[in-house]
């Protein structure tokens, strides 16, 4: 079996699992956020169970819509406080927390080996730690919330090797524009993606949660890293509770075995209006923005608001632009905050926000008018993303999006002096 099959069986009453069998798996965390919480906490009451299966194994986080931009949004975040409050599930409120997908392996409650379900496409993040994670709907978090479990279709794996040494200002952001610019937005429909490689190997966590973020960009059901020592060293300090690495086996089968050489690859651009729609930067043109978001639960890490800063420390956003950072938890920002990050970006004329998914979902701190255009680090460029449907977003790494900022026009960050 391969990684994903592992990890399923395990959670099984099976032995080995193969691809499209129907399967009841225990789940060791369900996820949900102020967007897919509502309704799963409504459907739960309609169940008529009175407790959650185990109240530490579910949590809700607020952080679509934080702070509370109107009255809807306040009732929301009023519902699930009073839910968890009830139930003794695990709830993160603002200022006490951060987006969903940087905190909860921030606060070590995802491990590897560990089946995750959540109320949200790319709860395919935690892959990078070798967990098997998947987004769901509302009411099937409402069902595993009372029983613990949920059923799925195993699916088939499609292993990528990313062979090469990675340039400068090249990140696991551009990996997986390239790779879902090759295979297309449905190239891994219903599979699970596992990465591998010697550029893999070199590349950091930050990297990496980067990657299996985006793999639903292609359509994945999940997005797996191997366990090596930058794992382990991640969360030795974070888990709390025992947890198993799973390998796969030498003989593992697979749908697909999909290679690259990613020696000398440039930082990749995706255009409008999908992710697989992608160039290098140098190809893009100079494209002229009216704004930059760096963060998201893609790519507002530590790790991405250093490379940004990077580049904006001594210089000025172009007159014409509004520049927005969003760390992705409150502990980043304050990293950020003690390493100086901070500073750099007001210095430069960017707005520093409170961690939020914001912008990237059109929901407030950021939307876009119409006929703007943005360079973002965010994961997704559909039309009408960030706001208007006759606004543009162009996706990139959070070098080209600081690089941009400055420029006014979308360019290399090797063009910056």
């Amino acid at each position: 079996m391969n990684l994903a099959e592992k990890i399923i069986a395990a959670h099984t009453d099976k032995k080995e699992v193969s691809p499209g069998e129907f399967v009841n798996v225990r789940v060791d965390l369900i996820l949900a956020n102020d967007i897919t919480a509502p309704i799963a906490i409504r459907e739960f009451r309609r169940i008529g169970v009175s407790k959650v299966f185990d109240p530490k194994r579910v949590v809700m986080v607020l952080d679509h819509f934080v702070p509370n931009k109107d009255i809807a949004t306040a009732e929301i975040s009023k519902m699930m406080r009073e839910f968890c409050a009830e139930q003794g599930a695990l709830f993160f409120e603002v200022g006490k927390a951060g987006i969903e997908h940087a905190l909860l392996p921030e606060e070590g409650l995802v491990l590897p080996g560990e089946l995750v379900i959540g109320g949200d496409s790319h709860t395919c993040t935690y892959g990078a730690l070798g967990a098997f994670s998947t987004g769901v709907g509302s009411t099937d978090l409402a069902a595993a919330m009372a029983t613990g479990d949920i059923w799925m279709k195993v699916p088939p794996t499609i292993k990528f090797i990313y062979h090469g040494n990675l340039g400068k200002w090249i990140g696991g952001k551009d990996l997986i524009l390239y790779t879902i610019g090759d295979i297309g937005v449905d190239g891994a429909l219903y599979s699970a993606m596992e990465f591998s490689g010697e550029a893999i190997d070199a590349l950091s966590m930050d990297g990496r949660f980067t990657m299996a973020n985006m793999a639903i960009e292609a359509g994945a059901k999940a997005g797996l890293f191997r366990v090596d020592n930058k794992t382990q060293l991640y969360i030795k300090s974070r888990a709390r509770r025992p947890y198993h690495v799973y390998e796969p086996d030498r003989d593992a089968e697979y749908a697909k075995v999909i290679e690259y050489d990613v020696s000398g690859m440039e930082p990749q651009v995706a255009l409008p209006h999908l992710p697989s729609n992608t160039k290098t930067v140098s190809e893009v043109g100079g494209i002229e923005i009216d704004q930059a978001v760096i963060g998201s639960c893609t790519n507002g890490r530590l790790e991405d608001l250093r490379v940004a800063a990077q580049i904006l420390k001594g210089r000025k956003v172009h007159p014409r632009v509004r520049c927005i950072v969003i760390p992705g938890t409150q502990q980043i920002y304050l990293d950020a905050l003690s390493e100086g990050l901070i500073e750099i970006f007001i210095k430069a004329g960017a707005v520093v926000s409170t961690p939020t998914c914001g912008p990237c979902c059109g929901g407030h701190m950021g939307v876009l008018a119409e006929g703007e255009r943005c360079i973002s680090t965010t994961n997704r460029n559909f039309i009408g993303r960030m706001g208007s449907p006759k606004s543009e977003v162009y996706l990139s790494n959070p070098a080209v999006a600081a690089a941009s900022a400055i420029a006014g026009s979308i360019i290399s960050p090797a063009e910056i002096n």
